[in-house]
């Protein structure tokens, strides 16, 4: 199985599915990369952006992802890019990875960029459609990202309502914040929602309900066979 994870920034990947990254590489499938705001600019703690860069790369390793797709879109501001970009820059990912799977942000994400994300990349798995030469995305699904998805503050959207549970055992979340830790500045102590208790009791909250050894939740909302 080939996954390819369309996200707004350096380390989306790892808050929304870092711990099944790992897995899936360790089992032997190919995940792969598309990051659409490369930039430091308007990060938290400001690292420079050769810093983030080295962060992203030894992140990403730790998780096996085999190769990254790196867009240079604005930070914060890709609602000012228009949407036509957006949706190129994902189909050019797309025909280039092959991917069977695409996961990608939830629209009603608190953060206007994973947005954007989410509704560009929502356009691009249909380019099949248009270009019978390019392989047919097999499914379409979303993540949650802790500090984003849980707030569900846009009403004009359906919530995040996971229906794919990926069991990931206890390596698998200490793996997740092992690479999350590479990124520098972006952990916070508990109750914030990028600490390690956290992350660790949404994996076990999740893999509870539906009787995994910790999990990370999806929603598949796209299958296509």
């Amino acid at each position: 199985m080939k996954y390819l994870l369309v996200v707004a920034h350096p380390d989306d990947e790892v808050l929304g599915a870092g711990a099944s990254m790992w897995k899936w590489s360790h089992q032997g499938d190919v995940v792969e990369l598309a990051i659409m705001c490369t930039e430091a600019k308007a990060r938290a703690f400001r690292p420079e952006d050769n810093e983030l860069e080295d962060d992203t790369a030894a992140a990403v390793k730790s998780v096996g992802v085999s190769r990254i797709y790196e867009g240079t879109f604005p930070n914060i501001e890709m609602n000012t890019v228009p949407h036509l970009k957006l949706v190129q820059f994902i189909e050019s990912a797309i025909k280039e990875s092959e991917p069977d799977i695409v996961i990608t942000h939830h629209p009603a994400d608190t953060n206007n960029d994973h947005l954007q994300t989410s509704m560009a990349c929502q356009e691009a798995v249909r380019l099949f459609q248009r270009r019978p030469e390019v392989k047919r995305v097999k499914e379409l699904w979303y993540m949650e990202v802790p500090s984003c998805t849980e707030w569900k503050i846009n009403n004009a959207f359906n919530t995040f309502n996971p229906n794919c549970f990926v069991e990931v055992g206890a390596e698998g979340v200490e793996a997740k914040i092992k690479a999350l830790s590479m990124y520098r500045g972006v952990m916070r102590p508990y109750p914030h929602p990028r600490s390690a208790e956290y992350i660790t009791g949404l994996a076990a909250m999740r893999g509870g309900q539906w009787g995994c050894n910790y999990a990370e939740a999806f929603e598949v909302v796209l299958r296509n066979y």
